[in-house]
């Protein structure tokens, strides 16, 4: 998922990014107000990360063009404990969640699983399809049991990606923009996306078959999830 990082403190910011990378999430990172409002303003992410406290910009500012031009972004406001007031504002303002400096790194992603998880309604990080069992945390996928090693990370990105919008067709271009981070040629119906899905299927019908991974003829593909 794509995250903008903005913090002025450098050395937070670059351990947010470090740390969130690790979790295979895209990271960008901004340290003062101005730029990132321009990339709020010309880019869509699925988290903001936004540090109340910058030197050149009020955060809550940046907060209302997020919810103007990100409206789909889910918002997480960084600031001093002190700030109790400006912490309501922001939450009224259409925050999703906010942590109080210093925080726990840990506590950050499980608020962000946590919103992602009702963002996109699932019960839990681990969605079972028939006989598969797919964990969004541990970035695995399992078979009755057996863990199926021969998922690329790109790959596991596009079914994650699927999940999160289950029962929604999502197009080609949308699939390259989000997991390649924009399009990969002006010819976004090529089949680039297309072989991936193919080798994904290929490698889980070694093992079952993905029913639950459709193709949408003439739009794209989706996963189909019940309940």
């Amino acid at each position: 998922m794509n995250v903008l990082i903005i913090e002025d403190e450098k050395a937070l910011a670059q351990e947010l990014e470090i740390f969130l990378t690790n979790y295979n999430y895209k990271c960008e990172v901004c340290f003062n107000g101005k730029s990132a409002s321009e990339k709020i303003a010309t880019n869509l992410y699925d988290f903001i990360l936004i540090d109340l406290g910058l030197p050149d910009y009020d955060g809550l500012d940046l907060l209302k063009e997020t919810k103007n031009s990100n409206q789909e972004a889910a918002c997480i406001i960084l600031t001093a404990r002190a700030e109790v007031n400006d912490r309501i504002k922001g939450l009224d303002l259409g925050a999703d969640d906010y942590l109080p400096k210093p925080f726990s790194l840990p506590e950050l992603h499980s608020r962000m699983q946590a919103i992602t998880r009702r963002k996109f309604g699932l019960k839990n990080q681990q969605v079972e399809l028939s006989d598969f069992v797919i964990d969004l945390t541990d970035r695995t996928i399992t078979y009755k049991g057996t863990i199926i090693n021969t998922i690329t990370k790109k790959e596991f990105d596009l079914i994650a990606y699927l999940i999160l919008h289950k029962n929604r067709t999502l197009t080609r271009m949308q699939l390259s923009e989000h997991i390649w981070g924009s399009i990969i040629n002006n010819d976004y119906d090529s089949n680039f996306i297309d072989a991936h899905i193919k080798n994904i299927r290929k490698k889980l019908n070694a093992y079952g078959q993905p029913d639950w991974l459709e193709t949408v003829r003439g739009l794209g593909y989706k996963i189909k999830i019940n309940g």
